[in-house]
């Protein structure tokens, strides 16, 4: 099986998060990469939702209340990271996101490295007709 998922999308994701840290370089905060980030969005026309807000209570009664960076075309996690090293609990966090809104792809990059490596996230226990992300038709790049 030779599908990659949601291909051209997450190309063209990819090709703006190399423009942005070409553009920025590696010292810079998170806010600051996804600042210059929303605005490579724009220019592509590319529909996003920036710092989507919700709760997370699969785990029982706790409710975890969670910041996605970018949600893409309704399709694709997008979570930024500015610092020395990548970590498993990062990983998990990209995971829980995506079980949660029930996409199926997310892609982790850490910003702070010489080369940066964007990391596909795959959900296996996504399921496609009925997804947990509720986006809202009002809202448009700015």
């Amino acid at each position: 099986m030779d599908k990659v998922v949601h291909k051209k999308l997450s190309y063209k994701i990819v090709g703006l998060l190399f423009e942005n840290h070409k553009t920025l370089g590696r010292y810079k905060n998170e806010k600051q990469y996804a600042d210059h980030f929303e605005q490579l969005l724009n220019r592509e026309n590319i529909k996003y939702v920036r710092e989507y807000r919700f709760e997370d209570s699969q785990y029982g009664q706790n409710k975890i209340r969670c910041i996605c960076d970018f949600i893409i075309d309704d399709k694709i996690i997008l979570e930024f990271k500015a610092k020395n090293f990548i970590t498993t609990e990062d990983y998990y966090q990209v995971k829980r996101y995506l079980t949660t809104l029930n996409l199926q792809l997310g892609i982790l990059v850490n910003f702070r490295q010489n080369r940066i490596v964007p990391k596909r996230i795959l959900n296996s226990q996504f399921y496609e007709h009925n997804s947990n992300l509720q986006m809202y038709s009002n809202i448009t790049n700015e």
